[in-house]
């Protein structure tokens, strides 16, 4: 049986997002019979809230309102968002509270190792809030991490999920030369709802920020993300598939958009689940080397599975090469 959670929108809208507070409210619709979640009840799941807490980290299952968290935290899985819980961007899509971020805290590189180590990870995601206030976007404290998180288990993967860094010149390389194994920055949307949809971030420029990692390494895999059903066409998102496709981007996730509080953008459709297999049937033909698509994909659903299918895949594609390779005379 499934149990209904209910948020009080308006409440959490109004104390999370006071820069939406004049905005229209957007009634919440019904969700269809094909998104549904439990509440979370394992005691896993209450022992992983607690290592959080103590190890005074965030999280983005918790402050993105991540309809997985269930799920995720009952197997020890969590998102470590760092660089505080206020984001400097005020997207129309996000659950992350906007305002003025506290100053850096210059031990939770430290903490965020342990908390690894101690939740015996073996591949780990670690996102951020956008800090447009710090002269290198925050770039220096992703790689301090990285290297916490090596230095604390040297054998988890490790995939970031990084802000654009927007005019921070310099930035990306940093966090590049600290050698994630996955790179992921979220396009979200079609260009065409940037305006409405992400009005802080540039797709272009998006775009090219995953375009220049592999140029910086091409060893790094990297990963993209789309919502759907804010008013998108089908033929702008495959026009997305094939721009990261040039970017040689190899992993794609799409998912349904929620809309988290009635001052949030309103949810222009459900996705159905057969639109969702389409989708994944033609990203898969454009040549990603993995793609996840379906209601309830989010950005690090499943990470630690699909990274081992990702490094599966990429290994096949060099086996083939090779056996495709002209032989020596």
């Amino acid at each position: 049986m499934t149990t209904r959670v209910e948020i009080d929108h308006r409440r959490t809208g109004a104390e999370r997002h006071p820069e939406k507070a004049n905005r229209p409210d957007n009634p919440i619709q019904r969700k269809p019979a094909w998104i549904r979640v439990k509440a979370p009840t394992s005691p896993v799941y209450r022992e992983t809230q607690a290592l959080m807490r103590e190890h005074k980290l965030v999280t983005v299952c918790e402050e993105a309102a991540c309809p997985n968290i269930g799920e995720c935290w009952s197997q020890r899985h969590a998102t470590m968002m760092i660089m505080g819980e206020t984001c400097t961007r005020a997207c129309a899509f996000c659950n992350v509270a906007t305002g003025i971020p506290r100053p850096l805290d210059a031990d939770e590189p430290r903490r965020v190792g342990d908390a690894v180590a101690r939740l015996g990870l073996k591949h780990v995601v670690v996102t951020s809030v956008d800090r447009d206030d710090l002269a290198d976007g925050g770039a220096e404290h992703f790689a301090e991490t990285i290297r916490a998180i090596r230095q604390a288990t040297p054998t988890t993967t490790i995939e970031i999920l990084t802000p654009d860094f927007l005019r921070k010149d310099g930035a990306l390389e940093v966090v590049v030369a600290a050698r994630p194994d996955v790179f992921n920055h979220n396009l979200e949307t079609v260009p065409a709802l940037y305006p409405t949809i992400r009005p802080g971030a540039r797709y272009y420029h998006s775009l090219r920020l995953l375009d220049r990692v592999k140029q910086l390494d091409p060893s790094i895999f990297t990963k993209s993300g789309l919502m759907v059903g804010l008013g998108e066409e089908r033929i702008e998102v495959l026009q997305v598939m094939d721009d990261l496709r040039s970017a040689e981007v190899d992993f794609l996730t799409i998912g349904q958009y929620l809309q988290p509080t009635v001052k949030h953008a309103a949810v222009d459709r459900f996705v159905t689940p057969e639109e969702f297999e389409d989708y994944a049937r033609v990203a898969r033909g454009k040549g990603f080397l993995l793609v996840s698509a379906t209601p309830l994909t989010r950005s690090s659903y499943h990470a630690d599975r699909d990274f081992a299918a990702l490094r599966s895949a990429r290994d096949e594609q060099l086996c083939a090469a090779r056996d495709a390779a002209p032989k020596a005379a």
